[in-house]
């Protein structure tokens, strides 16, 4: 049935993470028969409820399907999860703001950083065995860090803010390990932790930042791994206020064990000031990503951690890829250096279309938050309804499911490609949208 792969775990969890891992390694091809629950749990000693819930589990991800009395066989196409389905087809004729992109006219042009970056590599191209990360990129990197006041430790350089989160995470935990997150967050997020075999708690975000409360309450419940959104949090806009910070560091600050990432993907568009929460425990990472600012075909971001941290991800890295271009890398040290964003203009370009949005919605009767970065959050009674309703007058938004575990239902707009123009006819539509959803509860 399975050959000689064998499967394994005590908990539902790790039971469910042994067969992911073997569907990603291509132990399980697809199409292959799982053993039957009962069966599956006398061998492993556990009680057939567990193996219920892992296949349950996979399911949910996608990665098997069941078929009654025939059984539960490995998907022909296996998927982690299905979040990423749940997205608006943008029909022609229908402005898109689901796609949670920059404004293209914001971002700088890359001819002359890669002109630089090739000429450079021409001269002198990088060989094996040389060092990962251009020292100047960590130059550059460090100073703006020190900056802002984080910790001081090692850079290295990954292929983006989810690569840099995935490989922290893997070094420190093992499956079954519970991971704290925002909700409503970072659908990409959403999905990654559950796919690495990690049990996610969700943590409630207002306008400041992760509830301090909730962190607390994962925290005391065992819960090894804390992930925060430091500016332009995805989907609400929350940043985390020095006030929020402090109350954050001192809950931290009774569970020293527990894994820190900050994720500051707003760097270089958002001209609040950050409040870093890093060096409070004893792992730490904080990340920032040249996509939003710079484009998001730049697959780069910079890492940086306590040492023990950067060194087991840099020797993993070495494994695998290897390295991130350092063509790339070059061509972000030009653009770096020689301000190829202006900083201030970006972040008030977002702020003045974000306002005008939540202060149009506020006039309608419609509450929305997005104190910082690309979108706009609306919470809805029904939101599968309204996207649709929006859809129909012309509108595509992102639905909240996208985003969200237990929070409510809500709507996610980025305002990257709004007009002045713009601003009154969306309002009306999206008042008009939640009008006439049905009243529901949640709890």
């Amino acid at each position: 049935m399975l050959g000689e792969y064998r499967i394994e775990g005590s908990g539902a969890a790790e039971i469910a993470a042994s067969v992911e891992r073997a569907v990603g390694s291509g132990e399980l091809e697809p199409g292959q028969l799982l053993p039957p629950m009962r069966e599956l749990a006398a061998r492993l000693g556990v009680n057939p409820n567990t193996v219920a819930a892992a296949y349950r589990t996979l399911r949910e991800r996608g990665v098997i399907e069941t078929a009654g009395r025939r059984g539960s066989r490995i998907r022909s196409k296996p998927a982690t999860t299905g979040r990423d389905h749940i997205r608006v087809e943008v029909p022609d004729g229908v402005r898109n703001l689901a796609d949670g992109n920059p404004d293209r006219a914001l971002l700088p042009g890359l001819a002359e950083a890669f002109a630089v970056a090739v000429e450079g590599s021409d001269r002198k191209p990088v060989m094996y065995g040389e060092a990962a990360v251009e020292p100047e990129l960590v130059r550059l990197a460090r100073a703006e860090l020190d900056a802002d006041s984080v910790p001081d430790g090692p850079v290295v350089v990954t292929s983006g803010s989810l690569d840099a989160i995935e490989r922290v995470l893997v070094t420190h935990l093992k499956p079954g390990d519970a991971v704290a997150v925002e909700d409503p967050g970072w659908g990409s997020l959403l999905d990654l932790v559950p796919a690495l075999g990690l049990r996610v708690v969700a943590i409630r975000v207002d306008d400041e930042g992760p509830e301090p409360a909730d962190v607390r309450r994962a925290l005391d419940a065992g819960t090894r791994a804390l992930i925060v959104t430091s500016r332009a949090q995805n989907p609400t806009g929350a940043a985390v206020t020095a006030t929020r910070a402090r109350a954050l560091r001192s809950v931290l600050e009774k569970y020293p064990q527990t894994l820190l990432i900050e994720d500051d993907h707003g760097h270089r568009i958002v001209d609040l000031p950050l409040h870093p929460l890093a060096g409070t425990t004893h792992h730490w990472a904080l990340v920032r990503s040249v996509a939003k600012a710079y484009g998001p075909d730049l697959r780069l971001a910079v890492l940086t951690g306590d040492p023990v941290t950067v060194d087991r991800v840099h020797g993993r890295q070495r494994l695998g890829p290897g390295w991130v271009s350092h063509l790339l890398q070059r061509a972000v040290v030009h653009l770096w250096a020689n301000g190829a964003v202006d900083v201030p203009a970006v972040a008030a370009s977002y702020e003045r279309r974000r306002d005008a949005l939540i202060g149009a919605l506020e006039e309608r009767g419609v509450a929305a938050q997005g104190r910082s970065g690309l979108n706009v959050w609306i919470p809805v009674p029904d939101e599968t309804g309204a996207v649709a309703r929006l859809l129909h007058a012309g509108w595509a938004v992102a639905p909240g499911a996208r985003f969200r575990m237990s929070a409510p239902p809500g709507l996610r707009i980025t305002v990257s490609t709004l007009t002045p123009g713009d601003i009154e006819p969306l309002a009306d539509a999206v008042a008009s949208a939640v009008a006439q959803a049905p009243a529901r509860h949640y709890v």
